[in-house]
């Protein structure tokens, strides 16, 4: 390979500008190549020297002007060698100090499957807005022929990450700008919510009766409970004297093949106080009674964890365990669509049909304002307004009668001329 230099002077004195040309396996190819003074090294106080290429001569001029602009205005940020998936790896080592454990988990296999294998090779200091833009959308393709694509949400989750990662790059000086920004993600389209009408709750409830997981769905209908919530109550959590119950953390499990079981805190890291019916303190006392008959039957078996609901010998109850229960009782009483989280949509449903107001309601779902809470259920409030305009409407016609209103007594028929 031989290469020939063409010395021309930059733009504004901005460093030095040639044109290079090359041969490879005897064809020549030509570009142009810039240099620039980034500064001086503070051990040798030698000058710092930087090149840039680009397919002209006027594109590497005008790149030369952009920086020495940088440097003079102290915004030059020098390029970074490291890889994305270089950066990656140094920053989920480095840089989720405080984050929970599930949620740094999580982080990480979303690099390992998602961001290594699409943007790993790609220098960090290249990346751009439209790569990013283009990685999103080849996500929300199906990979096979008989593969579904990535939902909306698993997409902008993906991003989040690859946003926070970035982010950090921009606060230590390995980036100008962060390039997902401008990024356009697709458009979540919420699930719909399933919530049992008020026969179907009847007939759940018998169909429920007997089963092994009878008093665990029952609570979670009469309280609003997440599953997570559900499965880690603890009896210290319930104080039988004044019928209440603190929910402070809920169960997870590490997602990996024989993954670890362990407590993180609730959804929005807030803890909330119940003040529970008396039929709801009577199902856990009926627990509570059920899981000493589970306890005696165990022996030696049984292991001790203070946990409300467990598997037979005490241990924890799985997320699969309670949903396959679940969707063979639905799918029984003929709702095959009802997903567990909608035990908990049915209760916020009827406690806003039947007067409980918003903000209440929130507290007790532990959602972070009243304002979600009537987000979510918008479709339950349309619903109370307009009972409440029939009420209204009710009232002003018993006042002035339904044949004459008084914004009528003036008006003239009006005639075609």
């Amino acid at each position: 390979m031989s290469r020939k230099n063409e010395n021309k002077k930059g733009a504004n004195g901005a460093g030095s500008i040639r044109k290079i040309t090359t041969t490879r396996n005897g064809k020549e190819y030509t570009y142009w190549q810039g240099r620039y003074t980034e500064g001086y090294d503070a051990c040798t106080g030698k000058q710092i020297q930087r090149s840039i290429t680009g397919k002209t001569q006027k594109e590497v001029a005008q790149k030369l002007r952009q920086i020495t602009a940088e440097i003079d205005a102290k915004t030059y940020v020098a390029p970074c060698k490291l890889s994305i998936s270089e950066w990656m790896s140094i920053w989920a080592q480095d840089y989720l100090v405080g984050v929970k454990a599930s949620t740094a988990y999580l982080y990480k296999r979303t690099i390992e499957l998602y961001i290594e294998p699409h943007l790993g090779h790609i220098r960090l200091d290249t990346l751009n807005a439209h790569t990013v833009q283009h990685f999103y959308n080849e996500l929300a393709k199906p990979s096979k022929p008989d593969a579904a694509p990535l939902s909306a949400k698993s997409i902008k989750n993906i991003h989040g990450v690859l946003h926070k990662a970035l982010k950090q790059a921009v606060l230590i000086g390995y980036l100008r700008t962060n390039p997902t920004e401008s990024c356009i993600l697709p458009r979540i389209i919420r699930k719909e919510m399933r919530p049992l009408e008020e026969d179907q709750v009847a007939v759940f409830l018998r169909e429920v009766q007997g089963h092994p997981h009878e008093y665990l769905y029952k609570i979670a209908l009469f309280t609003g409970l997440r599953e997570g919530e559900v499965l880690g109550l603890g009896w210290e959590h319930i104080d039988f004297q004044t019928g209440t119950l603190t929910v402070k953390r809920q169960l997870r499990r590490e997602q990996k093949k024989g993954g670890e079981y362990y407590f993180s805190p609730p959804k929005n890291n807030k803890s909330r106080c119940l003040t529970l019916a008396p039929s709801v303190i009577q199902l856990f006392r009926l627990q509570k009674l059920e899981q000493n008959s589970m306890r005696m039957e165990a022996g030696d078996a049984w292991e001790e964890h203070g946990l409300i609901f467990t598997n037979q010998t005490g241990g924890y109850l799985s997320y699969r365990t309670v949903y396959d229960c679940f969707k063979r009782i639905v799918r029984n009483i003929g709702a095959p669509a009802t997903r567990f989280h909608d035990l908990r949509h049915t209760f916020a449903t009827h406690a806003l049909t039947s007067g409980v107001d918003a903000k209440t309601l929130s507290g007790i779902l532990g959602h972070t304002n009243a304002s979600f809470t009537l987000d979510t259920y918008t479709h339950v409030t349309s619903d109370m307004q307009k009972q409440a305009c029939g009420i209204v409407g009710g009232f002003m016609e018993d006042i002035f009668g339904k044949e004459l209103k008084p914004w009528q007594e003036n008006e003239k028929p009006v005639t075609e001329r």
